[in-house]
């Protein structure tokens, strides 16, 4: 068992299943049905129906038991798939009230109402979660102390609260208020009461109290007491000390309340002289002194008069009354201490600091006695309500506007969580190239949105004038919009700018539209006027107006107008309501008129027309809408009425779209969106949906069919989850399997029961021209076969091609398809290679033709015949190597150079440098982690590095042998042998694999085979072969034998795959996934002679295009395979078929484990999940009609990344799980606990240092983190996390004054926005924080005695900072324009060198040049004592692709700076202050070589000039090695010990520049907690991972105390 156990994780993520039974659909025109099985809301189906991926499907039954939905293809009575929208975001706040939004538990969530919905936002993610249940807007929202139950109040007549079970999103009880408009609600901290306040129907206030106690285990809710008041009440709250106490206010009052023996009564505070102010929110003090009584609490009281009242609650009186003023300019001292104060609408308390939101739309943070403000955010509108999160890091903010944000405390940061409209949403338009979507809303607002995260581009306000239509120009990035006043404009949305004005309408726009071609644009108004523009210019301009065309009476809406696909027509309802017409699009001619109100004779009132909308154009079809709520399809040529469709919706019918392969119809009524089955061919042709609390306007698929978009309340964003036309089963057409077998008749059932009994013989030759075969289900003309040579000799195989050998016959080396009949078997013969000595008809006759055992039902089945050693089949790649969309497929970090040409590892036994430790996991490989729980064996991958470690001990052994990065691992069943892949070095044409001996760790065999990367490998169940699977470039799978490693055969497959493994059954079976299908492969061998038989299974139908991503083998002949969509396949490997599908992620499933009954599966959701698979079995008897109600979710962790590795024992009870957060946690389902046992930096390590007495360490990274290890233990101290910044450089305080744990500790670390942070490590807090940069730090370092911060910029400029004060001291600006690579002091004597000042320090730029300084910090003297210019040769243009400059002084002779970088020799330069002269070094040309401490004499210029010309040169220069090759000169880290470490150089982004006139300052002094992501861990549990810096191979050199020496050596950093 793992030996580390840090702090457990007591809180185990929220499972959230989407279970909704098997949906009932109404029949079309069945109006008595649809009366009596009405929608059902979340709430009220029970538990069946889940809120957790927002399928709201409204006819879901009721069940008592949470299944997991199977997908299988059943009986097509109704439309399917059942649900076919899927809700997966909203755009859209408030509705009733902007002041109901509240944190979860545990700070990650925040949960609002969006008019009847209630939405759960995850505020890392933006992934939302959905409460649907409420028929009208909710007004109000309650939390319990520990967010377990959540009260919401729905508005309007019909007045209901529902109490939701939070975790699970199930509505636990529904009951009516009897209040008319509840406007607030408050639950005690432990939920058993709640309080709600309204009026009734009198207007009267009243206060209700229930007993929510029982509700949890299935009881009722009753009222405990209620009472009228003739007060006004804003806000009212249960005390969290006394459930049976509560307090509110309101205008003029502030009353304590108390239930007691079943009456509700209050009593007033004496408010003295305040006693008229509108008091608007209330709060307690938060936290209490033990000895205190419960009742001894301060209540805060604020008012719109900027007033807040300090109340004592135990003795009911005002305690001390405090006014907020806002502040005033500088320089304008306030005149008037009794003017206006902050209108204060919402206010919250924290143990430390106290929040409010005010009306001129500012949150400001308080102190607890109002002293100042701390900080403070101006938002554009009023702030409606503010809630400090429970951990007090965060305050959420909500505004009249509609926008939900928070405030980060730590980072100083506002984040926007949601933008909205104010108003209704009238209109939107989406177009396809740019991913974007347009928005006009009644606010008088036109919003551009990012399709994508949904998030708000662009902002249009009309002051005065109501946009009520919108177009996108569909392929220029041009927004058409109508206004009421009659304006047409459109503007360019590149440039954000108005682009032209029409003004042929003088009304409201009531039609908008572009032509699908671009050339032209329509409009019409309320006044039946009909405008055509040309659009082939980006200024459109009017061709030609008609009037009184348009019917005045139909109304406005975006179906006014439509023209069809082809851009030929136009039509819209008019000249009257009664009346459609058809136009040429390009003319205005006039076509086609249908009258709609005659085409139905047995209707006794006038039938007028609503809405239309074009059918894809080879149906040449017309759809309208009328007002008797049916749909008319046209014929657009004749007007011939083709059928109807009736009823559609209860009211009339506002809007219509039809999907793009016109198999899907959109319909919009009152408030629900109906789908329906074009074609009208089941009984049940539709599906309801609900969510909406107003009519809907608008409801449209986007441009890729794969979403849809209803709006009018709110935008709602739909997954639609029909598959594409090219991949449903009705759109395969008939005439591919007839081609591909001609005496095949019928459908593709009569092909498969033709082909039930296996064969016994063995299908013949055909002398006719052999088929095409593709590797997929669905066969097309021309496509290649999975197995074969190139494309030229494909075409040699088909038919009409001319491509012959000289004798007349085809060329042998193209492999031979044969079939003997129709319907016979087909077998593919790959041809020999042309290594091998047998001919192409030696090879055929070794290897005859078999057949694979089980499969003669499968159409797609293909035999490869292997009778050689080291035979290869090659076929053709792909056309272009395109990274499949999986995570599970491997790609290699990106490296910026490679281990030089002439590098010379060190002698054995004589190694200056020996590796002690590794500290990390990474994360980027896929399967790089194994451990078996029988001999503990336990080994993973960092960089090219093996790490084996003992769990029990900690120790670890390093396989050192890859030069590159380790892509994979797998461990043999017996645990006694190691295989590692690793990609190719530069010069190789193979990557590697090794096979390393576990019991001594020595390295047996080195194989080379593929490309590229090897993406998986796995050994057979008696270890005797090893299987390897190459990347998507490569796309071969290779065989070997584990005898001598030698390889038996290697397959190109036309196709990437992604995961393979080995039957633990039979050593003969084994499968591979891959895009869409699964291969089955079967290994057969005849003494040298091995048959590889494969067999290609597509995925069913049902998924649509996947890809298979992941598979495990399971008991008793089953195989799991997992999809990029999250579902999970069952196979059954005897008859190669999947029997059963379930929904298991809502992400790719990259992981798939299998022990006895129990699956785990992982994601790239973060999530790993424990499912009970023992009734698996059974339903595979059933075949196709399985379903996965028998398959049950045991439990469910989160971890901190996807998951890429894991390794579990046989019962899956505990095991070990990699993350690409370079995690490896433990996982224990038994205890439900996950251990961190590996971790360190999630990017790359920056910057390393270490602490003075050298018992500790310190590094940094691009993740923002700064973490301090013990080097004894090699454990996690310490961290200190900065959100959204990349920590680019830190030094260590020098010179301690006593032992470790003093309060002298401190480590400076510098950020990509500029700013300096000081950390207190005895403390665990940031003491200081500045920003002296305006762009990203690029070195950092402390004087020798600690007293200045000396720090480079990625411009240049050296500031000397106080950290005592914070100020600025210097601004050096000599090294401006070039990046700042080192920064270092020493100490020296007083009067040495000619200068006072007992420290010496120097920096050095990019460009070769290096300044030392002399100071003398008490006297505020800082004097330039030298000027080095380092000559270099023209080198590669930018300074970024050159090595940097790097100086260090030697740490026993101060006087003495060694100097490497671009130069013109391959050398380390040595120069001598006392004598103004310099030496050189070859690096890397010769072994370590002693040298004297005194530099040999050399002339160099130390001018402070500039630097002298480069030598002219074409190309990098280069110096001969000894090997007789040559490379640039470079070097990459120079590092003195003994003395504060130089920095590095690293890049960064600009940061924001301080405002003119302020200098770096403290900041707010706010008092706090540990700011986020600050923690301690002990041995047990803190993360481990070896301080480290990717970055090029190169040159570097270390000065040492012990001895009198340099060392050089050569290293790489992966």
């Amino acid at each position: 068992m793992p030996r580390r156990r840090p702090v457990i994780t007591r809180s185990i993520p929220e499972v959230h299943l989407t279970a909704p039974g098997s949906p009932a659909a109404l029949p079309a025109g069945d109006q008595e049905l649809e009366k009596t099985q009405r929608p059902h809301s979340a709430g009220d189906a029970g538990p069946s129906a889940a809120v957790g991926d927002g399928g709201i499907h409204v006819y879901a039954h009721r069940g008592s038991e949470r299944t997991i939905r199977a997908t299988h293809t059943g009986s097509e009575e109704r439309l399917l798939p059942d649900p076919i929208l899927k809700l997966r975001m909203i755009i859209g706040f408030g509705g009733c009230s902007t002041k109901w939004a509240l944190w979860t538990r545990n700070n990650a969530a925040v949960v609002y109402p969006c008019h009847a919905v209630i939405v759960t936002l995850q505020i890392q993610t933006g992934e939302q979660r959905f409460f649907i249940g409420h028929t009208d807007k909710v007004s109000a929202l309650a939390f319990n102390g520990n967010s377990t139950l959540l009260a919401s109040a729905q508005a309007g007549p019909l007045s209901v609260v529902r109490l939701w079970d939070f975790p699970t999103g199930t509505c636990l009880s529904v009951f009516k208020t009897h209040v008319r408009s509840l406007l607030s609600l408050s639950f005690s901290y432990s939920g058993a009461v709640l309080c709600g306040v309204g009026k009734d129907g009198h207007g009267k206030t009243l206060v209700v109290v229930w007993n929510a106690a029982r509700v949890t285990r299935g009881g009722e809710v009753a009222v405990l007491a209620k009472a009228h008041t003739d007060v006004d009440i804003q806000a009212l709250k249960i005390a969290f000390f006394d459930d049976t106490r509560m307090v509110s206010c309101g205008r003029d009052n502030i009353r304590l309340w108390r239930v007691r023996s079943g009456a509700l009564r209050s009593c007033p505070v004496n408010l003295g002289e305040y006693h008229s102010l509108e008091f608007t929110d209330l709060a307690f003090e938060e936290g209490h002194a033990a000895e205190r009584e419960p009742e001894d609490r301060t209540l805060f009281v604020c008012s719109k008069s900027g007033h807040v009242l300090e109340v004592d609650y135990k003795n009911v009186c005002v305690r001390s009354v405090r006014r907020l003023l806002p502040a005033e300019p500088r320089g304008c001292p306030r005149q008037d201490k009794a003017g206006p104060g902050i209108a204060i609408n919402s206010i919250s308390f924290s143990s430390t600091f106290c929040a409010t939101g005010s009306e001129d739309g500012y949150l400001r943070l308080w102190p607890l006695d109002f002293s100042a403000v701390v900080l403070e955010a101006e938002h554009e509108a009023p702030v409606s309500s503010v809630c400090i999160s429970p951990d007090s890091r965060k305050v959420l903010c909500t505004t009249a506007a509609g926008n939900v944000g928070y405030l980060d405390i730590q980072s100083q940061g506002y984040n926007t969580l949601m933008r909205s409209h104010e108003d209704s949403v009238l209109a939107f338009s989406v177009e396809g190239i740019w991913k974007q979507m347009a928005t006009v809303s009644q606010d008088n607002t036109i919003r551009v949105w990012d399709l994508g995260s949904m998030q708000q581009l662009y902002d249009f306000t009309a002051a005065d004038e109501m946009p009520c239509a919108v177009a996108f120009h569909p392929t220029q990035r041009v927004l058409a919009c109508g206004f009421d006043s009659g304006m047409v404009r459109t503007f360019c949305l590149a440039a954000s700018d108005l682009l032209v004005e029409h003004k042929q309408h003088r009304t409201v726009i009531t039609g908008l539209t572009f032509s699908p071609d671009g050339n032209f644009m329509f409009s019409c108004c309320l006044q039946g006027t009909l405008a055509l523009y040309s659009c082939v210019a980006q200024k459109s301009h009017v061709l030609r107006v008609l009037g009184n065309v348009v019917a005045r009476d139909a109304g406005s809406g975006p179906d006014a107008l439509v023209v069809s696909g082809d851009s030929h027509l136009l039509a819209f309802v008019g000249p009257s309501k009664y009346v459609v017409t058809v136009m040429e699009a390009c003319s205005l001619d006039e076509l086609l008129r249908v009258d709609i109100s005659i085409l139905d004779l047995n209707s006794t009132a006038l039938d007028s027309a609503g809405r239309v909308c074009f059918a894809p154009v080879p149906r040449g079809e017309l759809l309208v809408s009328t007002s008797s709520n049916k749909i008319l399809v046209l014929d657009a040529k004749t007007g011939r009425l083709v059928r109807e469709v009736s009823p559609v919706h209860k009211l009339s019918c506002s809007s219509l779209a039809l999907s793009k392969d016109g198999r899907y119809l959109l319909t919009a009524g009152d408030k629900v969106i109906k789908v329906w089955d074009y074609r009208m061919h089941f009984a049940v042709n539709f599906q309801v949906y609900i969510g909406h609390s107003e009519p809907v306007r608008q409801v449209a698929f986007t441009p890729d069919q794969r979403h849809v978009i209803s709006v009018g309340d709110a935008i709602f964003l739909w997954d639609f989850l029909a598959l594409p036309a090219e991949r449903s089963p009705r759109a395969q057409a008939p005439s591919s399997e007839s081609a591909l077998l001609p005496g095949a008749e019928g459908s593709s059932e009569k092909l498969k029961d033709a082909s039930e009994t296996p064969r016994q013989t063995v299908p013949l030759p055909s002398l006719s021209s052999p088929p095409c075969l593709d590797v997929s289900s669905v066969r097309q003309a021309g496509c290649q076969s999975i197995f074969s040579e190139s494309d030229k000799e494909e075409e040699a195989g088909l038919p009409g091609s001319s491509r012959m050998a000289a004798n007349g016959d085809k060329d042998a080396s193209v492999g031979v398809v044969e079939s003997a009949r129709s319907e016979e078997l087909l077998v593919v013969r790959p041809k020999v290679g042309r290594e091998s000595s047998r001919s192409p008809g030696e090879s055929a006759n070794a290897a005859g033709p078999e057949l694979f055992p089980g499969t003669a039902s499968h159409r797609d089945c293909f035999l490869l015949s292997v009778a050689e050693l080291r035979k290869e089949t090659k076929s053709p790649k792909s056309q272009c190597s395109v990274r499949p969309d999986s995570y599970r497929h491997f790609t290699p970090h990106f490296k910026a150079s490679v281990l030089p040409q002439n590098f010379l590892p060190p002698p054995a036994g004589r190694e200056v440098l020996k590796l002690k430790g590794v500290i990390g996991y990474n994360g980027n490989g896929r399967g790089n982690m194994v451990w078996n729980p029988d001999t503990g064996f336990f080994a993973y991958t960092c960089g090219c590095v093996i790490v084996v470690e003992d769990l029990h001990s900690g120790s670890q052994n390093h396989w050192l042998g890859h030069a590159e990065e380790i892509s994979t691992l797998t461990l043999s069943h017996d645990a006694q042998v190691l295989a590692s892949a690793s990609g190719k070095r530069s010069g190789d044409s193979h990557c590697h694999i090794r096979i390393w001996n576990v019991q001594d760790g020595v390295c047996t065999a080195s194989l080379s085979h593929h490309e590229t990367q090897v993406q998986a490998m796995a050994f057979s169940r008696d270890d005797r072969f090893l299987v390897t699977l190459g990347d998507y470039s490569d796309q071969t799978i290779a065989l070997w034998n584990t005898y001598a490693y030698e390889l038996i055969s290697s397959t190109c497959i036309s196709e990437p795959v992604h995961d393979v493994a080995f039957s633990p059954f039979s050593h003969r079976d084994l499968a591979c996934v891959g895009k869409g299908a699964v291969m089955f492969w079967l290994l057969e061998q005849q003494g040298a002679d091995v048959n590889l038989k494969v067999h290609r299974v597509p995925a069913p139908d049902v998924l649509g295009p996947v890809e298979l991503t992941s598979l495990c083998y399971g008991d008793d002949g089953l195989l799991y395979s997992g999809t990029n969509s999250g579902q999970i396949c069952v196979w059954d490997t005897e008859t190669n078929c999947c029997f059963m599908t379930w929904e298991a992620d809502e992400g790719e499933i990259g992981v798939l484990v299998c022990g006895r009954d129990r699956l785990v599966s992982g994601s790239n959701t973060k999530r790993i999940r424990l499912w009970a698979v023992a009734a698996v079995q059974e339903l595979r008897l059933k075949g196709a009609d399985a379903r996965s109600s028998s398959v049950l979710l045991e439990h469910e962790i989160t971890l901190d990344g996807t998951i890429v590795s894991a390794a579990f024992d046989d019962s899956l009870e505990m095991g070990i799980v990699g993350t690409t957060a370079g995690t490896l946690w433990y996982v224990n389902w038994t205890e439900s606990t996950s251990i961190r046992l590996i971790s360190g930096h999630k990017n790359k390590v920056t910057e390393v240092c270490f602490s003075p007495d050298e018992t500790h360490c310190a590094t940094c990274g691009e993740d923002g983190s700064v973490r301090i290890w013990s080097l004894g233990s090699m454990e996690l101290v310490v961290q200190f996390q900065v959100l959204n910044q990349s920590c680019q450089c830190l030094a260590w305080k020098p010179h301690p004054v006593v032992a470790w744990g003093a309060e002298s500790q401190h480590v400076v670390a510098g950020y990509s926005d500029g700013t300096i942070r000081v950390f207190s490590i005895s403390r665990t807090e940031m003491e200081l924080k500045m920003h002296p940069h305006a762009v990203a730090l690029t070195a950092i370092a402390y004087s020798t005695d600690g007293e200045m911060i000396l720090s480079g910029g990625k411009d240049g400029l050296v500031v000397v900072s106080s950290p005592r004060t914070g100020m600025t001291i210097h601004v050096l600006a000599e090294h401006k324009g070039s990046p700042i690579t080192v920064l270092q002091c020493t100490r020296k004597q007083y009067r040495d060198f000619g200068v006072e000042g007992g420290e010496l320090w120097l920096a050095t730029s990019s460009d070769r040049r290096v300044s030392i300084w002399a100071s003398d910090w008490l006297k505020d003297k800082c004097e330039l004592l030298d000027w080095l210019s380092f000559p270099a040769p023209a080198g590669p243009e930018g300074l970024g692709s050159l090595p940097p400059s790097l100086a260090a002084f030697c740490p026993w002779e101060p006087g003495t700076l060694v100097y490497v970088g671009f130069g013109m020799q391959k050398e380390a330069l040595f120069y001598s202050l006392r004598k103004k002269q310099n030496g050189s070094c070859g690096c890397c040309a010769a072994p370590p070589a002693r040298h004297r401490t005194t530099p040999p004499t050399m002339t160099l210029s130390t001018s402070a000039a500039s630097p002298p010309p480069a030598a002219a040169s074409s190309r990098p220069p280069t110096a001969p090695s000894s090997s007789g090759s040559s490379r640039p000169v470079e070097a990459t880290d120079l590092c003195t010990g003994g003395a504060s470490p130089a920095g590095r150089p690293a890049p960064g982004s600009p940061g924001p520049a301080p405002a003119p006139g302020q200098g770096p300052g403290l900041g707010p002094s706010l008092p706090l907690r540990s700011p986020p992501g600050l923690r301690g861990a002990g041995r047990g549990g803190g993360p481990r991972r070896r301080a480290r810096r990717p970055g090029p191979a190169g040159c570097a050199m270390c000065f040492t105390d012990s001895i009198c020496r340099f060392v050089l050596f050569c290293f790489v950093f992966y």
